[in-house]
């Protein structure tokens, strides 16, 4: 009687490693196209950037962001009056603008939170502004999930927080750490130390040294001086000019040039492949790995008999 011999099982297949082709030896292709076609569509389109200001009252948060963009983008609150009232929780109010520069277009939606850090008792003054965060992302995933979801969603999500820390010279509050302990987890946070100016080189020496990074310290403003024979933008003191965009005066170039030159992108990726993501995995599985119910959908039982 013959022994049975097992079949041989066949090997797993190996996929092959892509083989680095010099084109240029056998004539160009056009790859390298897509850089333009890629440029050409966000012309067309244009691209969406979302930023909120957060920090209490008389920091100069409009100013530094009307500086940022060269626009006035962010109107100031007015000062308090005898007869007006401080809010008593923070509100949230978000302006949007279209900028334009080259031929792109910027849709741009500051955020506001007037009435953070002013109370007596800011605990879990935080609270609201992480909602309002939240509330976007979830608007988000509910358009995301849609069968007959739109072909671009608009997006509303923070894509960077202006965290402003008081020009005290000394360490973080307690609210400063409590907000960027909590907030953190769901936004982009940039901390800045607005009007610097009013800070001596000590002060911020010691900042330094107490702080693992040392927020920006900016100077913002939309007036200009003639300087050895230049328009700059700047702050008149008592010692002379302060020029926003010398970084032997301040650092407003670098937190610039970070926000919109070298990391935009990244803020918006970030923002989408870890705040976001991380929101919607907890969505999805609170809810038993079934996408959230939309609007649309519960006003359409409730209309059922």
């Amino acid at each position: 009687m013959s022994e049975l011999v097992p079949e041989p099982r066949p090997k797993p297949a190996v996929p092959m490693k892509p083989v680095s082709i010099n084109s240029n030896l056998l004539g160009y292709i056009g790859i390298d196209t897509i850089i333009e076609q890629m440029r050409k569509k966000t012309m067309k389109t244009g691209f969406d950037f979302n930023i909120m200001v957060v920090g209490q009252s008389g920091l100069g948060k409009s100013t530094l962001v009307n500086t940022l963009f060269k626009s006035q983008v962010s109107r100031k609150a007015s000062s308090w009056n005898r007869e007006e009232k401080i809010p008593k929780t923070v509100e949230i109010k978000a302006i949007g603008h279209v900028i334009e520069e080259g031929g792109v277009k910027m849709k741009l939606t500051v955020i506001d939170t007037p009435g953070f850090g002013d109370q007596i008792n800011n605990e879990n003054c935080w609270e609201p502004i992480e909602k309002y965060i939240n509330e976007q992302y979830e608007k988000f995933l509910k358009e995301e999930v849609n069968i007959a979801r739109k072909k671009r969603i608009p997006d509303t999500r923070v894509h960077c927080c202006l965290y402003f820390i008081s020009p005290t010279g000394h360490s973080l509050r307690p609210l400063d750490l409590e907000f960027m302990k909590h907030l953190s987890k769901v936004v982009n946070i940039i901390p800045v130390i607005a009007k610097a100016d009013t800070m001596t080189l000590e002060e911020k020496s010691e900042f330094k040294q107490r702080q693992e990074s040392m927020p920006f310290a900016v100077v913002g403003s939309d007036k200009e001086y003639q300087v050895n024979g230049k328009r700059v933008l700047g702050r008149k003191t008592p010692w002379g000019i302060i020029e926003v965009e010398n970084l032997n005066h301040c650092e407003f170039a670098l937190l610039r040039d970070f926000v919109i030159r070298t990391h935009l992108q990244d803020l918006k990726e970030v923002t989408h492949n870890i705040h976001y993501e991380t929101y919607r995995a907890k969505r999805l599985n609170d809810n038993g790995g079934l996408p959230p119910v939309s609007v649309d959908t519960e006003e359409s039982h409730d209309s059922n008999p």
